[in-house]
């Protein structure tokens, strides 16, 4: 009668410090994008007007964003801040995960995933910095050279915003396109030969993506479109190094 107790509470005590671990790293991730996000919202302003700048540089002499709403001055702002401070805070925040899972990997699993998370985050970077400086003038550039005669081209604020950050979530998860292929390969979900064979539907499908994801525009779908099958052809490069070796029975059931 004795033993059952103790059993049960060592079979528990595991669950409770993971349990406890976890809300500790919970804590850390969102204090570590409090503190980024705390100089965010004091220059709140001016780095709304540095992501507004692709658009209020093209737009007529006098012509200005606008507010439609009482307090979207301040809150488009202030939203700005906490989604950019959450971007900026994915190392800090991947790093916990990292600590959190790290014990339950192998050695092998751990070598693989430190670099996978380290590219995964500069690729998404590298993504918004692609919409910002090449993707959104392009368009904007557009959509202000088609406006007909006597329309001025003006936007409310916070539906800037929300274009601005679907295309640089877009663009910042199309560029995570390499690590997914790595890790398809990687787990063994395909091959590399088995993604080369199907390069023609994949090109499709960044066309069909491109035009769910961007604007109703056949230049942001091709911007989307383009870079996203480039990085498919990316993905096959460096799954062919990451991939498992096959021994030649593999090798030749696939040919």
């Amino acid at each position: 009668m004795s033993t059952t107790p103790d059993a049960s509470s060592e079979g528990e005590l595991p669950l409770i410090a993971h349990l406890l671990e976890l809300r500790a790293r919970l804590m850390r991730i969102l204090i570590g994008i409090a503190i980024v996000f705390a100089p965010m919202a004091y220059y709140g302003k001016e780095i709304y007007a540095y992501v507004a700048k692709p658009l209020l540089a093209l737009l007529p002499a006098g012509a200005t964003m606008i507010a439609t709403e009482v307090a979207s001055p301040f809150f488009a702002p202030l939203k700005l801040a906490g989604i950019l401070a959450a971007a900026l805070s994915m190392p800090w925040t991947l790093y916990q995960v990292w600590a959190f899972v790290a014990p339950g990997l192998y050695k092998n699993e751990q070598r693989f995933v430190v670099p996978l998370l380290v590219s995964s985050t500069l690729l998404f970077y590298a993504g918004i910095a692609f919409a910002y400086f090449l993707v959104l003038p392009t368009v904007f550039h557009f959509m202000v050279g088609i406006a007909p005669v006597g329309v001025s081209v003006m936007t409310d604020i916070n539906k800037y915003l929300d274009f601005v950050l679907a295309i640089f979530l877009a663009f910042g998860i199309t560029f995570e396109t390499p690590v997914a292929i790595v890790l398809l390969v990687r787990t063994g979900f395909v091959t590399p030969a088995q993604l080369r064979q199907h390069r023609q539907y994949v090109l499709v499908g960044c066309f069909v993506v491109a035009a769910v994801l961007t604007p109703p525009d056949v230049l942001s779908q091709l911007l989307l479109a383009v870079p996203s099958y480039l990085l498919y052809e990316v993905g096959i490069i460096a799954a062919s190094w990451a991939a498992p070796k096959q021994s030649a029975e593999e090798i030749e059931a696939e040919k």
